[in-house]
């Protein structure tokens, strides 16, 4: 995989957060922490994106220091120092040579001299910007190195006098994409897109749902993905009515549906796909029409992703269009105004239409500003995801109706020249799917 975010450009983001913070402050930002899994294993290590976005370092046990206008260098990290015997145990690392090498630090030095270094860095400067109330033993690292500054007070070292949550001035340039970001994103919807037509391809009853997910994992794996953008979900039948279901342990029935909801993460950033069909390859009447509903409600919700239209225009959009196909079938009663404001169609569909996607999948950046709904602008990214999830002991409804679940999700990115869909080649149309399910 060529795509890349390159050093230049990382150093144009740290550019850019300085300016927002000002010359007299300092951003510290540390690196993800490594979890345990069991015993003596832990999870695969994933960087803390917010350090990778502005350094491009994937190494544990790492510190960012940002000092704007500093004479010796603006960019300082702390990070592990060169061990022999441990590389040869855990893997290469880069070092303080490699800090200023490879990544372009101003300069660097060896984490374990954090406690005693930082405080000098940190002294003169009025404002500090970090991560609040995110890992409680950087919470009491942070408040010893300013205390640490404070205690020099009486020989006229200056402390900082004000902390300040890092998102307000970081998350608004992680919410506007590169084109080089673009570019990988698209990369990873093409790869995740292509699991899920195989996933579609294998399916049929009698196979479980774990046997699907298999199918998403090699694909994304082959192509690059050290692993999942997140849980994969897998429901076949009434599974599907549980939004977050993740268990992926039942077999797959003939005349049910499946839904995945699935994506890989590229080079750091995440796809996010749902599509759901019938395992036979086959829909039923009632649930085509159904998907009939959702598609049309997700279409005319994609339509709306225009520059200066507000965040909450698609959700709207997509409840209007859901509630005149469930008025349609019968499945609500009344007027659509008043189905709409009372929130009738809430039993059928509980979430919300979207959300930001980027490095996370849930990706970073407010929704409103000053209390009125964000409006799009050109590089960001976002999901459009209706869907109808009809329980399966809900009475209130003919049994015939009862049990099925959809969800529709594609990727899109905001352009000057209207919505472009990322993970356009995963099929969702009914004809595209009727001819997929099944022919491996």
């Amino acid at each position: 995989m060529t795509v890349r975010i390159s050093p230049e450009e990382f150093a144009c983001r740290r550019q850019a957060l300085m300016a927002r913070v000002g010359r007299d402050a300092a951003v510290i930002i540390p690196a993800a922490v490594h979890h345990r899994r069991n015993r003596d294993t832990e999870y695969r290590y994933r960087q803390d994106s917010d350090f990778y976005y502005l350094t491009g370092f994937a190494e544990p046990e790492a510190l960012l220091v940002l000092l704007p206008g500093r004479a010796e260098g603006e960019f300082v990290l702390f990070c592990r120092d060169r061990d022999r015997a441990m590389e040869i145990w855990n893997g290469y690392r880069a070092g303080p040579e490699g800090a200023v090498s490879d990544f372009g630090a101003s300069q660097a030095f060896v984490i374990a001299d954090v406690a005693t270094k930082l405080p000098e860095l940190l002294a003169g400067r009025k404002q500090v910007y970090a991560p609040m109330a995110t890992e409680t033993a950087f919470d009491a690292d942070l408040a010893g190195w300013i205390n640490a500054v404070r205690s020099q007070a009486r020989a006229g070292v200056e402390a900082p006098q004000s902390l300040h949550a890092i998102d307000q001035a970081l998350h608004p340039l992680r919410l506007i994409k590169s084109a080089a970001e673009i570019a990988i994103m698209q990369a990873a919807a093409d790869l995740s897109a292509e699991g899920h037509r195989r996933a579609m391809a294998v399916a049929k009853a009698g196979r479980y749902e774990y046997e699907l997910e298999a199918e998403l994992l090699h694909s994304f794996t082959r192509h690059g993905c050290i692993a999942p953008a997140y849980g994969s979900i897998v429901g076949g039948g009434a599974n599907a009515c549980i939004l977050h279901y993740t268990e992926n342990n039942a077999e797959l029935r003939d005349g049910d549906l499946v839904l995945i909801d699935a994506g890989g993460e590229l080079a750091y950033y995440a796809a996010d796909i749902t599509r759901t069909f019938p395992v036979n390859g086959r829909f039923s009447a009632e649930q085509k029409a159904l998907y009939e509903v959702v598609l049309a409600a997700q279409l005319a919700a994609i339509d709306v992703v225009q520059v200066g239209n507000s965040w909450q225009l698609p959700h709207e959009t997509a409840v209007r269009v859901l509630c005149e196909g469930l008025l349609e079938l019968g499945l609500l009663k009344g007027e659509l105004s008043a189905v709409i404001e009372g929130g009738d169609y809430r039993r059928f569909y509980m979430h919300r239409t979207g959300h930001w996607l980027g490095m996370d999948v849930h990706d970073v950046g407010d929704y409103r500003i000053d209390g009125e709904w964000r409006a799009f602008a050109p590089g960001m990214v976002l999901t459009v995801e209706p869907g109808l999830y009809i329980a399966p002991d809900d009475d209130t409804v003919e049994a015939r109706w009862r049990g099925i679940g959809i969800r529709i999700e594609d990727d899109v990115v905001v352009t000057e020249s209207g919505p472009h869909v990322l993970t356009a080649k995963a099929p969702k149309t009914i004809a595209e799917i009727e001819a997929l399910v099944g022919s491996a």
